[in-house]
């Protein structure tokens, strides 16, 4: 018998279960809170039940060290906490013994790489992380990677760039008035659409794979480009372009922290290793797919 745990289910963990989760005879997920696990997410996804068990970042319990042990495969989606990895220190005993798990995906972030002045970048770029979260997310790595090695279980650690989807996209901000077209000469951002993002973690764990992925688009681009499409496909002017200087004054200092790197992030990996074929290589064919899709339940 199959069994996924997700070790954090929200969004991303939520669309793979809902999209592949049939690939699975049982499916378990984490939540913070207990209220979470009675409210928060439905309990049939992907045409599986879902069992949601309290993981608060600190203890675990019965019923989730039973899953972890009853576990072939882990998504693994939750951040580092405080510097460090929650799960690791958590369960590190745990999941290394954990007798039929052989996958592990770890979902971790382009960040990593810092900022490279608009180059292009793969898998064997040098990392040079300019933020606080983006090094502990490098250490979340190599706890995992070293906690995988333990008992050489293929570990799957997957880069992600910036995630849009049904909910979550430029289509939302722009409908609801809160988009906001910011231009910095230069900049450019990759993207990937939760569809592709869920494929690559499918394949993944289908083939066993091991080592680092880059989820990425084809295609970076200015951050104001989705908006102005995104509007367009709605049939609402864009906002006003507005200079990063300007912006920056009414920015969160974390949004601000993104402005600051700029890179091109290649995909070659997913599509060579993994075999990943991008339903969305660039946000237009993402965005137009959203946009099809609120038309066709309104």
């Amino acid at each position: 018998m199959s069994s996924l745990l997700c070790l954090g289910f929200g969004y991303v963990a939520q669309h793979y279960v809902r999209l592949c989760g049939a690939r699975f005879d049982r499916v378990v997920g984490t939540t913070r809170r207990v209220e979470g696990a009675a409210a928060s997410t439905p309990t049939q996804l992907g045409g599986r039940t879902v069992e949601l068990i309290v993981f608060d970042g600190l203890e675990v319990s019965a019923a989730l060290a039973g899953a972890v042990a009853d576990a072939t495969a882990l998504l693994v989606s939750i951040a580092p906490l405080d510097g460090g990895d929650p799960v690791v220190a958590a369960m590190r005993d745990a999941i290394a013994a954990a007798p039929r798990l052989s996958e592990i995906v770890y979902l971790s972030t382009v960040a990593v790489y810092g900022d490279h002045g608009g180059r292009w970048i793969d898998e064997t770029t040098p990392l040079a992380p300019a933020l606080t979260r983006a090094a502990d997310r490098i250490d979340a790595e190599r706890a995992w990677r070293a906690l995988a090695a333990l008992r050489s279980i293929a570990l799957a650690i997957i880069r992600v760039a910036g995630i849009y989807g049904p909910g979550a996209s430029a289509i939302e901000a722009v409908r609801a008035g809160r988009a906001r077209r910011v231009v910095k000469p230069g900049q450019v951002f990759n993207r990937i659409h939760v569809a592709d993002l869920a494929q690559i973690i499918d394949l993944a764990i289908a083939r066993g794979a091991d080592g680092i992925f880059n989820a990425a688009d084809d295609e970076p681009s200015a951050p104001g480009d989705p908006i102005a499409f995104a509007a367009g496909l709605i049939g609402l002017a864009p906002p006003p372009e507005i200079a990063f200087e300007d912006a920056k004054a009414t920015m969160s200092p974390f949004a601000a922290s993104f402005y600051g790197e700029c890179k091109r992030v290649r995909n070659d990996r997913i599509k060579s290793v993994l075999g990943v074929r991008l339903r969305y290589p660039t946000y237009r064919e993402g965005l137009r797919a959203l946009a099809g899709a609120d038309a066709g339940g309104s």
